[in-house]
């Protein structure tokens, strides 16, 4: 029996946009490891995208989730509330920034752009925490997805940068806040991967090739393999992992 399963667990999974999203690849290997999966989606137009992929991994629960509209992250715990009375693990997959903010320097990134970006990609993940917090009574999971350019310049990544650094200091808090409780928090930092958010950077093309180039393995990651990753951290073997910064880029980090 291998030591990483997550048969009999219940997770969320929020920011699927696609096929080629991190968390599609996450939610891949967690149920190919028998979790079963509640899935959210961005809009109506997201749900054309999203609900065939939640479908073919079985989700019992599919529902819509814009983390700007105010009851809609609530909306999603009632329902997992009303259907499952609990949860064993959490994904947060989301970042956003204007694209004029995003493109800046971050000198002149705009008070409302800044803002916005630290609501969606930061603040968001503590409200999931929060609502997932009394749903997880026996202790659980959750983890969000950070990058490399939270610590080092990295060119072009711009406003995301500080952002990501903002996310990566609150795992650490709510680590040691909900540590007692048995509920552990973490985040995965996977190199350059082609998604749909990622192609809002400005020359991404240019850091996959350049990243190649340098990181030890001379190969991208793919989705596979940050889910792989994933799954580690949300199972019962990193019972003892919480509020760390997990690479999976190749070993990038250590000459980056």
């Amino acid at each position: 029996m291998s030591l990483v399963t997550l048969e009999g667990k219940k997770g969320l999974i929020v920011g699927i946009a696609n096929e080629h999203s991190i968390a599609y690849g996450c939610a891949k290997i967690f149920h190919s490891m028998g979790a079963e999966l509640a899935i959210t989606y961005l809009g109506p137009r997201g749900e054309s995208y999203v609900r065939p992929l939640a479908e073919a991994l079985d989700s019992p629960i599919i529902v819509p989730c814009d983390v700007r509209e105010p009851g809609q992250l609530e909306a999603v715990f009632t329902r997992i509330t009303q259907e499952w009375g609990q949860i064993d693990f959490l994904l947060h997959s989301i970042a956003f920034a204007p694209r004029e903010d995003l493109h800046g320097r971050v000198v002149d990134c705009s008070q409302e752009g800044f803002a916005l970006a630290m609501d969606v990609s930061v603040h968001s993940f503590i409200r999931m925490t929060r609502l997932a917090e009394p749903l997880m009574s026996n202790g659980g999971a959750l983890l969000t997805v950070t990058f490399y350019g939270s610590e080092k310049v990295v060119e072009h990544y711009n406003l995301m940068g500080p952002v990501k650094a903002a996310l990566e200091s609150v795992v650490r808090s709510m680590a040691a806040e909900l540590g007692p409780k048995h509920i552990r928090i973490n985040a995965v930092s996977p190199g350059p991967i082609k998604t749909r958010a990622a192609s809002g950077i400005d020359r991404f093309d240019e850091l996959m090739d350049q990243t190649t180039e340098r990181t030890p393995q001379r190969q991208l990651v793919s989705i596979e393999d940050v889910g792989s990753m994933a799954a580690f951290l949300v199972s019962d073997a990193a019972a003892a992992i919480t509020g760390g910064i997990h690479y999976v880029d190749g070993g990038y980090h250590i000459v980056g």
